[in-house]
């Protein structure tokens, strides 16, 4: 199954609301990834500029679609952005099928 790697960060009152009830929202994320037939592999807060991670695997890009847009229609996040991951593998594959594609720069 393909891996996801989402980036999220909090509104301020998503915050406020958990400063008052402290509450492990892994649980919540993996009831929602496993509901569509997907696995949660990590939930990380973070310092910067998102406020945690997740490690998702997902049976497809609908799935996961679904799961994001289920998640960001809560309203509780002020951002939610979700990367494709690649095994090696994978990219090995896309590196030699790259060799095939004729591509031309720009103005070349």
């Amino acid at each position: 199954m393909p891996l996801y790697l989402s980036k999220f960060s909090y509104t301020p009152e998503t915050w406020a609301r958990m400063i008052s009830n402290p509450e492990d929202r892994t649980k919540a994320a993996r009831a929602y990834i496993e509901s569509v037939g997907g696995k949660l592999h990590g939930f990380w807060y973070a310092f910067g500029s998102h406020d945690g991670y997740n490690l998702w695997e997902a049976p497809d890009n609908v799935s996961m679609a679904a799961v994001a847009l289920a998640i960001t229609g809560g309203g509780a996040l002020s951002s939610f952005e979700t990367t494709v991951l690649l095994s090696v593998d994978e990219t090995l594959d896309a590196l030699r099928v790259a060799s095939q594609v004729s591509y031309r720069p720009p103005g070349a």
